[in-house]
């Protein structure tokens, strides 16, 4: 158990320093230049906007969060599955993937409006479309890699125990793949925040976290927009944290999570 904590301590301590030296630094360069609100709000203000607007501005986050959840969902599990499907054929991976690398070159700013008009400039759906996009083909390149990169000794062995192909795809190429899909949610737990907070930009639900933060940069309100992006910001460390979590209760056997070098 202390080793653990030990090696926690040095895994997040020098994160934890940097953090409270640049948020030291930001504090003393806005009261010592004296630069005004405008252009960027002192930290401790922040924090007080944070604590004075916490209805509104959890509200809002919340809002944009189901949002980037459920598309992180749809993004994912379809990326999946269509890299499932393409890795086990490889005629169909090759003719497939050129397109989904060209598709996932798409800007989001370019692509926001084309969904708000597909599923509507106010509801949920539209944003909800945006991150599961952005999260897709990370998932899909990343799982394939994996699903690809077994060894090929690993799959003799087994074709000579008479494993069928499915059996072969649960026992070895999804175990296999557990590192690639794991940094593709990683990934995608980033892109699903940014394509729901962009979505809104463009038109969104009142009280959506992007709307809302639109409104303030126009009536001048910085704080309570800054305020706002930080919120957003640690809703996305705590959703990539939650990964990260999963990953190891997933993956304990593996060595990067273990902290043990493979032989």
């Amino acid at each position: 158990m202390r080793s653990r904590l030990r090696r926690a301590a040095r895994e997040w301590l020098p994160a934890a320093l940097v953090f409270v030296a640049g948020i030291a630094i930001w504090e003393g360069a806005v009261r010592g230049f004296g630069i005004e609100n405008f252009l960027l709000p002192a930290p401790w203000d922040i924090i007080g906007t944070l604590v004075d607007d916490w209805g509104e501005l959890s509200s809002a986050a919340f809002f944009t969060f189901r949002e980037a959840l459920a598309g992180f969902v749809i993004g994912c599990s379809a990326g999946f599955l269509v890299a499932a499907a393409i890795a086990r054929f490889r005629l169909l991976r090759t003719a497939i993937m050129p397109y989904a690398i060209a598709a996932g070159a798409i800007p989001i700013i370019a692509f926001a409006p084309i969904t708000n008009n597909w599923f509507g400039v106010t509801g949920m759906s539209s944003k909800i479309a945006i991150a599961a996009i952005l999260c897709f083909f990370p998932m899909l390149v990343n799982t394939m890699k994996g699903l690809t990169s077994v060894p090929a000794s690993s799959i003799e062995l087994m074709r000579s125990y008479a494993a069928s192909e499915l059996t072969i795809f649960r026992r070895v190429r999804v175990p296999t793949s557990l590192p690639y899909v794991f940094a593709g949610l990683k990934v995608g737990t980033v892109l699903a925040m940014i394509g729901a907070i962009v979505g809104d930009y463009f038109g969104g639900s009142p009280g959506a976290l992007g709307v809302e933060i639109r409104r303030w940069v126009g009536i001048f309100a910085f704080d309570q927009a800054w305020a706002g992006i930080v919120l957003a910001s640690a809703l996305g460390i705590v959703f990539y944290g939650s990964v990260a979590v999963a990953e190891r209760l997933a993956m304990g056997w593996h060595p990067s999570v273990r902290g043990a070098r493979p032989e």
